[in-house]
This record gives C-alpha cells, sequence and structure tokens, in this order.
C-alpha cells in the first residue's frame, strides 16, 4: 500500500513539473506570436484569453465535483500540450 502512495504521489509530481515545463514552451512560444503584432497576433491574444476562462471554470468544475488533483493537472496538460502542438506549426 505505502509503495503504491508513493507511486502516486512520483506521477503527480512527475505531471505537474511536466505541466510547468511544457506551459513555460507555449508561453515563449505565444510570446514570439504576439510580438508580430498583426492580425495573428491579435486572433491569439484573444484565443488565450478564451482558452484560459474556459480552463478555469473546468478546473473549478473538477473540484465541485470531487476531482483529485492530479486528474487536473493532468487535464491541463493535455490542453497545454495541444497548445504547444499549435503553436509550433
Amino acid at each position: 500500500m505505502a509503495r503504491r502512495n508513493f507511486t502516486k504521489w512520483v506521477r503527480f509530481a512527475l505531471d505537474t513539473n511536466m505541466l510547468a515545463f511544457e506551459a513555460q514552451q507555449v508561453v515563449a512560444l505565444r510570446m514570439m506570436k504576439l510580438a508580430l503584432g498583426d492580425a495573428r497576433s491579435s486572433k491569439e491574444a484573444y484565443r488565450m484569453m478564451r482558452e484560459k476562462a474556459s480552463a478555469a471554470g473546468e478546473a473549478g468544475l473538477k473540484i465541485a465535483t470531487g476531482a483529485s488533483g492530479h486528474s487536473i493537472v493532468k487535464h491541463y496538460r493535455r490542453k497545454v500540450r495541444a497548445n504547444r502542438r499549435r503553436l509550433s506549426k
């Protein structure tokens, strides 16, 4: 039982650290895109704000329904990875 709890904690810690790393990559990619100052950067800024509001609402709903912190981190990681793929093109 203790080993399983330790393994769960290690997975949670790894996912949390990866979320931080991947989020920094997305911030860098977005900053490069926003620095252009063209119409696409304006769309990206709007999209970023819309996504953040939506993700916060989803996370709040997950918390309210009793989801674990790890499931919320995994959910955010999926969103962040999708943004990284999209912005890397």
